[in-house]
């Protein structure tokens, strides 16, 4: 195979897709690169969480752009997703988290984001499973919720399609050419793509990527794991997402059970993909300290995939400064997905030079040269 595009996309998940569409509905060339199959990385293994409860300004305006696009999706690209819009609840058992919630949510109110501050007992009836011991408040935001990883893949891929963008899968990015400063073409396992853009959507893979361009992307790949209860009929619904911000132990419906994960912080940057035990204590003394009604439901199953992550667990969104028209969107650090509709746009935007919805300039990846991070609070 020997091709042409105006831009390559690197990288077939939520992030690549949504950048292949927005960029092919734009008239633009694209040729999209996925090693695997479309959506197989760290997007199939996401919890499928959608919000815009966040600390940082631009990660609230990407997420409630994204809330507006995924509550649309099914007239543009055009898609089932099965969207819940059950909220988000924070659960806050530390008077620092309090304080800082308090001014996640003026600023996220103050971008028109409905989030508001509750009580411990309005937190309980919100979401039923949970105790309130040690609660001293929690942060709710009723437009956010949950959707289908998988479908938002299939959606914007089939519409990207639609548009004349080539999707190439099992194509393995060997080498980008880059000469004067200048991208020139993206090398595969399948042949030659003749192009003078690139746009890094590579994931927990994204620092391969741009090493084949001389470009820093400092993101290493960090195991999480996910796991399912069995069908628990008598469960109050709705459940909203849950975070037990404190364990960063978590919940929402998903079947006729629950879907839960927590961090573990023994893990170590890797590729590993295997489901370990190692996790399973802390997480059954999170179950019992918040959520003790949660023990009796049993594990019906599980996965462990892969979070992106970043010195101060931000995105990395831009274009390289030393080689040109080399963009970068990656680093998510586990809020990617749902993001993806809004950094589309952003990146499409980026590459045609347009001013985006709102200023990205604060994630470029030369903040870590610079010494000036950019951290974000409000991390699952």
């Amino acid at each position: 195979m020997e091709t042409t595009a105006d831009v390559v996309v690197i990288g077939g998940g939520v992030m690549g897709t949504s950048i292949a569409f927005h960029l092919a509905e734009a008239g633009v060339r694209v040729v999209l690169a996925e090693r695997d199959g479309l959506g197989s990385g760290s997007t199939c293994k996401a919890a499928g969480g959608v919000r815009a409860q966040f600390s940082d300004e631009v990660n609230i305006r990407l997420g409630a752009r994204s809330l507006e696009a995924f509550a649309r999706f099914g007239e543009r690209p055009g898609q089932e997703i099965d969207l819940h819009r059950v909220g988000y609840l924070f659960l806050l058992s530390r008077p620092e988290d309090v304080a800082a919630f308090e001014e996640g949510v003026a600023l996220q109110n103050s971008l028109g984001v409905p989030s508001r501050m509750v009580s411990a007992e309005e937190a309980r009836r919100l979401s039923p499973l949970i105790e309130t011991g040690g609660l001293l408040a929690a942060a709710f935001s009723p437009d956010d919720g949950h959707c289908t990883p998988e479908s938002v893949v299939l959606g914007y891929a089939t519409a990207a399609r639609r548009h004349g963008a080539t999707l190439l899968t099992h194509c393995e990015v060997l080498g980008i050419d880059t000469g004067g400063g200048e991208v020139r073409a993206v090398e595969t396992s399948r042949g030659r793509i003749a192009a003078s853009a690139v746009v890094c959507a590579a994931g927990a893979w994204s620092a391969k990527v741009g090493a084949m361009a001389g470009v820093s992307l400092p993101v290493e790949p960090l195991r999480r794991q996910i796991a399912f209860t069995g069908p628990m009929p008598d469960l109050p619904r709705p459940v909203p997402m849950t975070i037990d911000f404190t364990t960063s132990f978590y919940f929402h419906g998903e079947g006729e059970g629950l879907m839960l994960g927590m961090s573990d912080p023994d893990e170590r940057p890797g590729f590993l993909l295997d489901r370990t035990d190692a996790w399973l204590p802390r997480l059954t003394d999170a179950i019992a300290a918040r959520a003790p009604r949660l023990l009796d439901a049993g594990l019906a199953g599980g996965w462990a995939g892969l979070y992106e992550v970043t010195p101060d667990h931000n995105a990395l969104i831009g274009e390289d400064a030393g080689v040109s028209r080399f963009l970068y969107a990656t680093g998510f650090s586990g809020h990617g997905f749902l993001q993806g509709p809004a950094v589309g746009e952003v990146v499409r935007d980026l590459y045609l030079r347009r001013e985006p919805f709102v200023d990205v300039a604060p994630l470029h990846a030369a903040r870590f040269a610079g010494d000036r991070p950019r951290p974000e609070i409000n991390c699952v």
